[in-house]
């Protein structure tokens, strides 16, 4: 790309965070607080009272939101940077395309919320209910989701790079063509989860629980996976699979499959089938606990 062109795309981008900062509104408190107030005997009587809030393009930046309850509002393309949302609820709440970095979310609640888009840079998610929530093409960039719950999320091509994730609920979750580089995953439960074509470089998924999780095309060069249970999971074959961090235990399973299919293949050579009959090779492949299921492998004669 020339720099022409990437310097006609960079004042495209500003011209469009302009028109988007012109477009933005001003509530004073006394606006909000009716809003709110009017929100809030929307829900308690189920729609037929009040009115829903909509605060798109509304300019909330450094708000005090802290347990307020804005579920199913309409907050697209709200200004919410730097704001205090600590314990509010924001179940099934339209978030696509806000702005919410460096937010503080601790212990929200955004099950089912839609936050495609929407930009949670540096944001502090500790805690947060996000089950089932949308967070396709969403920026989390540094963010912090440590024990935060993302069960069922559909994160496909969100950016985690560099979030911190340690002990997440990301059990069933999307995460295809995620980027999660230099993630911390520490002890986070990715059971049955999507990473298919997902970037996992460098990232950190010691004691993570993988087991059953789609890692087809993943990229997991340089990731730590220390202690990380990998059962039931296809282990990517592919360059993206090369120089990853595994301990005894992923070793001595991959051990265990590669001398078991070359033993009974009928397609692999004589001299590979002599390699994988060495007493040293079977003892190592012998010490997988996927032995004590599939059983023991028998040195031949």
């Amino acid at each position: 790309m020339s720099k022409k062109v990437e310097k006609v795309e960079a004042k495209e981008i500003q011209e469009v965070k302009t028109s988007m900062k012109n477009e933005m509104r001003t509530l004073t408190k006394q606006e909000l607080d009716q809003l709110l107030d009017n929100h809030k005997l929307w829900l308690s009587s189920n729609c037929k009272k009040g009115e829903r809030a909509d605060l798109s393009y509304a300019d909330l930046s450094y708000a005090d939101l802290s347990y307020v309850d804005l579920s199913s509002a309409n907050l697209s393309r709200v200004d919410l940077s730097y704001a205090n949302l600590s314990s509010a609820n924001l179940s099934s709440t339209n978030l696509s395309y806000a702005d919410l970095s460096s937010a503080n979310l601790s212990s929200v609640n955004l099950y089912r919320a839609y936050l495609s888009s929407a930009n949670l840079n540096s944001a502090n998610l500790h805690d947060t209910n996000l089950n089932y929530a949308t967070l396709s093409s969403t920026n989390l960039y540094q963010a912090d989701l440590s024990y935060a719950d993302l069960s069922y999320t559909n994160s496909y091509s969100a950016n985690l790079s560099r979030a911190n994730l340690s002990s997440t609920n990301l059990r069933y979750a999307n995460l295809s063509s995620t980027d999660l580089s230099y993630a911390n995953l520490s002890s986070a439960d990715l059971s049955s989860a999507d990473l298919s074509f997902a970037n996992l470089s460098f990232a950190n998924l010691s004691s993570a629980d993988l087991s059953s999780t789609n890692l087809y095309s993943a990229n997991l060069r340089r990731a730590n996976l220390n202690s990380a249970n990998l059962d039931f999971s296809a282990f990517p074959l592919w360059c993206g699979g090369l120089d990853v961090n595994i301990d005894d235990k992923i070793a001595t399973q991959l051990l265990y499959h590669l001398v078991c299919n070359v033993k009974s293949s009928p397609h692999t050579s004589e001299q590979l089938k002599s390699l994988c009959n060495m007493k040293n090779i079977i003892e190592q492949a012998n010490k997988s606990h996927v032995a004590d299921e599939y059983g023991i492998i028998e040195e031949e004669e």
